[in-house]
């Protein structure tokens, strides 16, 4: 991400891109987009308006229905119009940007153990689905340990989410229910064991079977 974000002005731009490259068709407002790549409302504002004028994205007013409670519980909708943006599919530069931000290493192995490591006593991990170019994957990222920090996890794991630009589909499992699982040939450790995958680390000790 560091290489990336010199390379393009700064890391939020690159955030911001990938979360378009990942998800074509989709209209996102800046809270959506400030929220998706964990940056500042007015930072993201800004690379909005530079990735408009290259071409690479466009916006275009829709209309919102939000919905409030009312007195006696009765429900309000509300429409409200608002600004969206989206990639903008035909840019020149497309398969360039695809092959340069998305077709490459999202995280390296090493800093994905390492972020991982505050969740608790981890002993084993793997990754699956979309670490490997594989999208349409059940399952991403197995994570299994002791005394999982469920919160933590979920910190770590929301900010990888922000500089790859897609939703991480995971599983935390505590050590028994993994092994568990494995000697029952659980469906959700088949999703991970039975398709591409890397073990990144292992103290458990285990063989399992394909």
């Amino acid at each position: 991400m560091e290489t990336l974000g010199k390379i393009f002005g700064s890391d939020s731009k690159v955030k911001i891109m990938r979360l378009f490259l990942f998800n074509p068709g989709k209209v996102f407002e800046v809270a959506d987009v400030a929220k998706r790549a964990d940056s500042s409302r007015e930072a993201t504002k800004r690379e909005l308006a530079v990735l408009k004028n290259a071409g690479m994205i466009k916006n275009k007013i829709f209309v919102r229905v939000a919905t409030s409670k009312v007195l006696k519980g009765k429900i309000r909708l509300a429409k409200k119009k608002v600004i969206g943006w989206f990639l903008n599919e035909r840019f020149t530069y497309m398969k360039e940007l695809q092959n340069l931000l998305i077709n490459t290493i999202l995280v390296r192995e090493e800093d994905l153990v390492d972020r991982l490591a505050q969740a608790g006593r981890i002993k084993y991990i793997v990754v699956s689905g979309m670490f490997l170019k594989q999208w349409d994957s059940r399952v991403d990222l197995l994570v299994v340990g002791d005394r999982l920090k469920s919160r933590v996890l979920e910190s770590a794991i929301r900010k990888i989410e922000s500089e790859v630009g897609r939703e991480i589909q995971y599983a935390a499992l505590e050590v028994p229910d993994f092994k568990y699982r494995v000697t029952m040939h659980d469906r959700l450790v088949r999703d991970v064991f039975d398709f591409p995958h890397t073990v990144l680390l292992d103290k458990l000790g285990l063989k399992i079977e394909r």
